[in-house]
Order: C-alpha cells, then structure tokens, then sequence
C-alpha cells in the first residue's frame, strides 16, 4: 500500500494519535463498514487498545482508485467479564444456581454502581449476559446510556438440581463437598442430583462464545454470569482442565479480563478476580 504512514506515539497538528484515533474512528466507522470511504480516500484503521491505556494506532490512507485493503484490521478481542453483584441468598449462603432467580440486595446494587462508575468509559460495543435477572441488573447503568445487549441461556449459573433453595445444613454440606471433589478428582461428567455437570455447562456455554467471536467488529465487550459458570468458561476458554476450575476464585461483581488473538485464537488473562472498582463499598459499608 502506497503513501501509508505509521504514526506511534506521535501527534498530528497538535493532537495526541490516541485522540486522532478516537475521533477519526468514531467520524469514519460507518464509512469504513461500507467501503471505506473518507474524504478524499480510503481510511483504513487498525486500533489496538492496550491495557493500562496504552494504545497503539496504526493510520493508511490511499486515494480512491488504488488497489487497497477495504477491511478494518481486527486482531484482537478484549473481553470484561464479571459475576453479578451480590442478592440476599448469597449473603445467607443458599445455593441459587439457575433455578432461584433473585434481584440483587442493597449491596448487590452498590457494587453494580461502583462497577458502572469505574468502567463507564470503557466503549462497549455489546454486553452479553444470562437469563437469569441478577445479571441484567448488575448491568442496568450500562443500559440505560443506550449500550447493546442480549441475554443467552447459555451464560446461565450451572444447575445445582435439588441443592437450589436450600439453607445449607450438614446434610447439604456433605453433598456438595462430595460433589465438588469428585469434580475436581476429575468426574467432570457427575451431574448435581436433578442438574447440569460442569460438561454440559461447558456445552451449552460453547455456541454462545462462537457467536461472540464470530463478530469481529464487536472489539471490545463486556460478559456478566456467575460464580461457577464463570469457573467453567475460564477453564475450557484457557485450555484448562475442567477438574482443575476452583483455580479460578471470585467473589460478587469481581472482574476477569482477557484479550483474545484472532490470529493464534489464544486467550489472554490480563486482570484476574479483580475488584479494586468495589474499594468505594468497601470504605463506605
């Protein structure tokens, strides 16, 4: 491609290439989407959003009529995913799972807020969440600014069967331990008494990510599931063992972050269980 120039680091009539970066992709995105047509040229973008805002922008420009590249350059996806804010039962310690379909408590609400206010600035271009109406409201601040969003099955909490609703008695402890250290022995396949096994949580969470990496164009955008589904899409998204999932700690509205290539089609942990954003609840509760 003729007459390109790399700009890295440097300014452009007084302006920062991140700032160029912004407003130029933001005035040329639609452009871009149907031929690549700017003023005077073709513009071809290929924005990489580092973490730790760091940016690195790559700018081509060719006149109309040249042999050119009419794509937008996407090898990356970064991905925020978070577990809902806190309800009541888990503050009791009742199982929920997928069958106890619960709001958030005061805390649960004050976390999604603190969550909303750290990362409000974030440009996500789609938020994927589960049926399940904790998750919606952890996400509402984002709703309501006008972002995207849809709600998959797929990205519900695993089904713990008869475990759900129960107020946790010596019983009901000797049954989950059992459980969950036969998962982590490696019967992955052991399915909870009338629910899903961490197997079919994987299945069914597979054709949701799919169709997440099949929209390239969605470069940045943010998931909120819960607790033990989240250990299970860690594990098979970074070629963990599914025995090996409680590696993966969380609490309420912690946050994984990742960067997924499209070129190696590898994940990346860049921010794990992370809830510095809640340092706000924690001083004020």
């Amino acid at each position: 491609m003729q007459n390109a120039k790399r700009l890295v680091g440097s300014r452009i009539n007084g302006h920062s290439t991140f700032e160029v970066a912004i407003t130029c992709f933001r005035k040329f995105n639609s452009q871009m989407l149907y031929n690549g047509i700017g003023v005077g040229g073709v513009y071809i973008f290929d924005i990489k959003a580092c973490f730790h805002n760091a940016v690195r922008f790559s700018y081509f420009r060719t006149k109309i009529g040249e042999n050119r590249d009419k794509t937008i350059h996407l090898e990356h996806k970064r991905i925020y995913i978070i577990r809902h804010g806190e309800t009541d039962y888990n503050r009791r310690g009742v199982v929920q799972g997928s069958g106890v379909d619960a709001d958030l408590n005061d805390m649960g609400r004050a976390q999604a807020d603190a969550f909303f206010q750290a990362y409000q600035h974030v440009s996500f271009d789609k938020i994927y969440i589960s049926t399940l109406k904790r998750t919606l409201q952890t996400i509402q601040s984002f709703i309501d600014l006008g972002l995207s969003y849809e709600r998959h099955a797929g990205l519900n909490e695993i089904s713990w069967g008869v475990m759900e609703g129960k107020i946790p008695g010596n019983i009901d402890d000797e049954y989950y331990r059992d459980l969950t250290e036969g998962w982590a022995a490696g019967n992955t396949a052991r399915t909870a008494e009338g629910g899903e096994s961490p197997e079919q949580v994987r299945d069914r969470q597979k054709p949701v990510i799919d169709l997440i990496l099949s929209r390239p164009d969605e470069t940045t955008i943010l998931v909120a599931m819960h607790g033990r589904a989240m250990r299970i899409l860690l594990s098979w998204l970074l070629n963990e063992p599914l025995a090996d999932m409680d590696q993966f700690e969380h609490s309420n509205l912690c946050l994984y972050q990742l960067d997924y290539n499209y070129e190696t089609q590898q994940y990346t942990i860049e921010l794990a269980n992370d809830t510095a954003h809640l340092m706000a609840v924690a001083v004020g509760s």
